[in-house]
């Protein structure tokens, strides 16, 4: 499978919803589908790492599915707000590299 860059990401997706007369969900309805995604994703690491094993009735779904989903409804939410992924991923990085950057202990810093 091939590597995308979150601008294809974000491209790809908007293609594939604007073929729709719908077009986009208001951002609320985005961010309740985001948190039902978040809580199906909760679910799932409570069930492979908690103490909650799933029932034998219930549908095998993959961490990585669950992930996926929220990606999906992200880059919606994003797309429909006109904000760049990259743009607001290189902001909290350098949050965490400049304001972040001693909060934390560094592998090389432990001897």
């Amino acid at each position: 499978m091939e590597k995308k860059s979150l601008e294809q990401m974000q491209s790809e997706v908007d293609a594939y919803i604007g073929q729709f007369k719908e077009g986009y969900f208001s951002p609320l309805a985005m961010m309740a589908r985001l948190t039902e995604e978040m809580g199906e994703l909760a679910r799932e690491v409570n069930h492979y790492y908690g103490e909650k094993p799933k029932k034998e009735s219930e549908e095998e779904k993959t961490l990585t599915q669950e992930t996926g989903d929220i990606l999906f409804v992200l880059i919606c939410l994003a797309n429909s707000l006109d904000i760049d992924l990259e743009e607001a991923f290189n902001l909290v990085m350098h949050k965490f590299e400049t304001r972040d950057k001693d909060r934390w202990t560094k592998v090389d810093d432990e001897s």
